[in-house]
């Protein structure tokens, strides 16, 4: 099965923006077992795009086309599909009325160029787009099926997931039921991961057809992702193979796993304050604000986060010194003054000098709550934004760690002595 990635549109072909959309929809091509052959970026023009649609249609079994489904000028996937096709554009009075619906619930009235995102090849196959205006299709040109997808990403994944995958997995002929396991980890780097785990039975490549689970791992600091990808005849099945090699990664990886699959390192902390009917004051220095951004916009945060203190200098913070007692000491005076059941502190003393990937700096995390406080201090190597960002990471690990139970100085991989 020849699957093509086409992406489209002047800001992706000039860098102007992050094509993030294509690295998503390769992964999760390869995660359902089926490979990327091709991967194509087209600018807004129409000469340019059709022939690239030509030339996939000639190469390729199935194409996803991203982007220009909107109603700008710029936005000419459905024409020049329609004239891939050799067919008139038509007007969908359904997918007209679902606009008119969506811009109606929102109190608004549809702009008249929306009307264009009705407009479809005559002889395409309807694609739903279930939270958003631009419409899905899919027509044949060539030799290769092709699906139109939105270049807004949320709209995407949900259309690539709910109905490109299916259908594309049903031309390609693969049997049984797919899954991808994902283990989020901080503290680890891919190498000890990969050591940590490559011995599984289930993960060799000499394991018995139908026995062996795909390990992956994407690294993208501070965390660190292992995924399990594997195919079975059915959930049943899936399920026997899986949950043996899902228990000896957990054991395995231990306290290193923040999360899981969906959830996020922030979204667990919250949880479990929740959980507990507790609350959390923080504050930070130097971070920017990054510790609270990742909790105060979570579902929920309304009822647990009670205060936010950014800081870019201690004496702000009440101390003298980024070290573990004035860190414990800020900490229980950030809870005192908060009314917080809980209170997290973070000091960062960054090396002075031009930012160099040789630099680094000390981290001391103090976390307070009714039974006293406990710190953590470490030191990372790296530029500005790498300790930084790491030293968020680490504050909101202690704090799962501490509302879990599990020891908050567990040494990680990034920190140097």
């Amino acid at each position: 099965m020849r699957v093509e990635i086409l992406c489209t549109g002047d800001e992706i072909l000039t860098g102007k923006t992050i094509n993030t959309n294509y690295s998503h929809m390769a992964r999760r091509l390869v995660e359902v077992g089926l490979g990327v052959h091709w991967g194509t970026t087209v600018g807004d023009d129409r000469e340019s795009l059709l022939k690239a649609f030509h030339q996939a249609g000639e190469r390729a079994d199935a194409v996803i086309v991203n982007g220009g489904l909107g109603p700008t000028v710029d936005d000419l996937s459905q024409e020049v599909a329609a004239q891939a096709c050799g067919v008139e554009l038509v007007r969908s009075e359904y997918w007209m009325k679902r606009m008119e619906e969506s811009y109606a619930r929102r109190g608004r009235v549809m702009p008249p160029n929306n009307v264009k995102q009705a407009m479809l090849p005559a002889n395409a196959e309807f694609i739903d787009n279930p939270i958003g205006t631009a419409c899905g299709f899919a027509v044949t040109i060539g030799k290769a099926r092709f699906f139109f997808t939105p270049g807004v990403p949320r709209e995407m994944r949900r259309m690539l997931d709910e109905q490109v995958l299916p259908r594309i997995l049903a031309m390609s002929g693969i049997k049984g039921v797919t899954k991808l396991k994902r283990f989020h980890t901080f503290g680890i780097g891919e190498s000890r991961a990969d050591q940590m785990l490559g011995d599984i039975a289930a993960f060799k490549e000499d394991a018995k057809e139908g026995e062996r689970i795909k390990l992956g791992f994407q690294a993208h600091y501070p965390q660190l992702e292992t995924k399990l990808a594997l195919r079975a005849d059915d959930d049943a099945a899936l399920s026997a193979l899986l949950a043996p090699a899902e228990a000896e990664v957990r054991k395995r990886l231990g306290n290193f796993i923040v999360a899981e699959d969906e959830q996020t390192l922030e979204g667990v902390v919250l949880g479990k304050l929740l959980e507990k009917g507790a609350t959390l004051a923080t504050a930070e220095m130097i971070t920017g604000g990054h510790l609270a951004a990742r909790l105060a916009p979570l579902a929920g945060a309304e009822r647990a986060f009670r205060r936010g203190v950014v800081a870019r200098d201690i004496a702000e913070l009440g101390v003298t010194a980024v070290a573990p007692d004035a860190a414990a000491a800020a900490a229980k005076a950030l809870r005192a003054s908060s009314g917080a059941s809980h209170a997290l502190v973070l000091l960062l003393e960054l090396d002075e000098g031009p930012d160099r990937p040789d630099m680094g700096g000390t981290i001391c995390i103090g976390l307070a709550d009714e039974g006293g406080a406990v710190t953590r201090q470490a030191r990372l190597v790296g530029g500005r934004d790498w300790v930084r960002i790491g030293a968020t990471e680490l504050g909101l690990d202690c704090l799962r760690r501490h509302l879990l139970g599990l020891p908050v100085d567990e040494r990680i991989d990034f920190e140097r002595r």
